[in-house]
């Protein structure tokens, strides 16, 4: 219904100010922390946009949607988690530690 989609698009508009606020009005110290609510921020939108938008429950086609939605996720933690794993593990095996031990090294 109209009212619904104009409910989403509020509550998108909100969920996207305060992640922008947080981040030009520098509110926390740490950009981490601020990373992490940023991060908290975009989980809600995204909830917001699968009911709203998208009009995702558990009801909806006899919860194949769900099923549907649940392994997509599955995939992208694991996407996710994997690259930076493989990430962090090249950068901490690839780089020198200092000039020293690149003079050093055979």
């Amino acid at each position: 219904s109209h009212k619904g989609y104009l409910t989403g698009f509020i509550l998108s508009v909100i969920l996207t100010a305060i992640p922008f606020w947080l981040v030009m009005g520098k509110v926390f110290d740490k950009p981490g922390l601020t990373a992490f609510v940023i991060l908290g921020f975009a989980a809600v939108q995204i909830v917001v946009h699968m009911i709203y938008f998208l009009h995702l429950n558990a009801k909806s086609q006899g919860g194949w949607n769900m099923l549907a939605l649940i392994f997509t996720v599955v995939l992208v933690v694991i996407t996710l988690s994997g690259s930076l794993w493989v990430m962090f593990h090249l950068n901490h095996n690839m780089m020198p530690a200092s000039m020293h031990e690149m003079r050093n090294a055979p």
